[in-house]
């Protein structure tokens, strides 16, 4: 699972990113390169180019009408599972609803922690701390392309150690 998120877990606000951040859609694009991503639909509208490239898209949505090009169309959690379970590494990238039906089963966690606080109307789930081991985390410090400073930080959850 990735996500970057606010002070307050803040996911994004009318269907968009919080903000635009070069520094983070590049820590993106370099840890989901070459592996499948999953996303809903709502997630898989916003995106301004379509497919993401080298990755396998999938997209749940409960819509038995959608079409989508470029991209495989599954209808439950279990049926994307069904479709990745024999990759090394999946993503899980969004949205909010998304994230909410896989934060407790997926056992890896990268988080991209923006550091302001952010007019938002869609949260990244809570998560308890206690279930999480931060082994990774990175701070980048805001500069000319980047407006805020960034933690990226990688949890693994505690008992898929």
């Amino acid at each position: 699972m990735i996500a970057a998120v606010g002070n307050n877990f803040e996911l994004g606000l009318n269907n968009q990113l919080l903000c635009h951040l070069p520094a983070d859609l590049k820590y993106f694009k370099s840890t989901t390169l070459g592996c499948p991503v999953i996303m809903g639909d709502k997630t898989w509208v916003s995106l301004p180019k379509k497919p993401l490239p080298n990755r396998r898209n999938i997209v749940i949505t409960l819509n038995k009408e959608a079409q989508y090009e470029g991209c495989e169309l599954v209808h439950t959690l279990e049926d994307a599972m069904a479709l990745v379970k024999d990759e090394k590494e999946s993503f899980i990238i969004g949205g909010a609803t998304i994230y909410a039906l896989f934060i407790n089963i997926v056992g890896k966690l990268y988080l991209t922690r923006i550091h302001s606080d952010f007019k938002a109307d869609v949260y990244f789930p809570k998560i308890d701390e206690n279930d999480w081991n931060l082994i990774e985390e990175t701070f980048v410090p805001k500069d000319e392309n980047n407006k805020y400073d960034l933690t990226f930080q990688t949890f693994l959850r505690k008992d898929s150690l």
